[in-house]
């Protein structure tokens, strides 16, 4: 499996490409504020063509370019229902006070946009599993694949970090509902399996559950059953 990551924008967002090899299809996970360049090179270095963009979910720095990369490349969005009005109204799942720090934001809304309430995905010739996980956002969702070499991996968008766990002061945020995602979808994957987050660097579920000191209490130091 062919990855290839960048953080993108002042929020430092990381957006992915995910390919079963170079020269193939490929989905774009969260192309955010400033994505554009980044995709249009790993595109031309790979020989990639994209058939979808995923959204982890709807925040601004998440999916900004999302309309842009859908619309240049004729292709759908793929996003959650409760999320999906961020898509068009950036600022309301930003809170007042962040709002206005960043001032007037206007979206418009891709040509294309799917509902994400499938649980497995068939795109570019990866399976891709989908997994409601609310408490970042109502809409919050992470995907797991497997790779032809037997790998796993999770991108996590703003769920799970290296060493910490998404925000859930902003609109739609649920610390109750984050506990239970990471509680039942998150932690019960295999140490191994590795962590592509939507801010900083990778990790590993094992590395997170033995040392994230954000994670419910009852689930660090557990060993994974997947």
């Amino acid at each position: 499996m062919l990855v290839v990551g960048f953080p993108a924008g002042a929020f430092q967002a990381n957006c992915y490409l995910l390919a079963a090899e170079a020269g193939r299809e490929c989905v774009i996970v969260d192309p955010g504020q400033g994505a554009e360049p980044g995709i249009e090179k790993a595109l031309r270095e790979h020989r990639l063509t994209p058939v979808a963009v995923l959204a982890t979910h709807g925040h601004v720095d998440h999916v900004a370019s999302a309309a842009a990369v859908a619309d240049t490349y004729g292709i759908a969005v793929y996003i959650r229902p409760e999320d999906r009005h961020l898509l068009s109204d950036p600022l309301a799942g930003l809170g007042p006070d962040l709002a206005s720090a960043l001032g007037p934001m206007t979206l418009t809304e891709p040509t294309s946009v799917v509902p994400l309430t499938e649980r497995e995905l068939d795109l570019a010739g990866l399976r891709i599993a989908v997994d409601h996980t609310p408490g970042h956002t109502a809409g919050s969702v992470v995907f797991r694949l497997r790779s032809a070499e037997g790998g796993h991996l999770v991108l996590t968008g703003d769920t799970l970090f290296a060493g910490s766990v998404g925000r859930t002061d902003l609109p739609g945020g649920d610390p109750d509902a984050l506990a239970v995602s990471l509680r039942t979808t998150l932690l019960p994957l295999a140490d191994d399996t590795v962590v592509l987050p939507g801010h900083g660097g990778a990790t590993t579920i094992g590395r997170e559950r033995a040392s994230n000191p954000f994670l419910p209490v009852d689930i660090q130091n557990t060993e994974g059953t997947e």
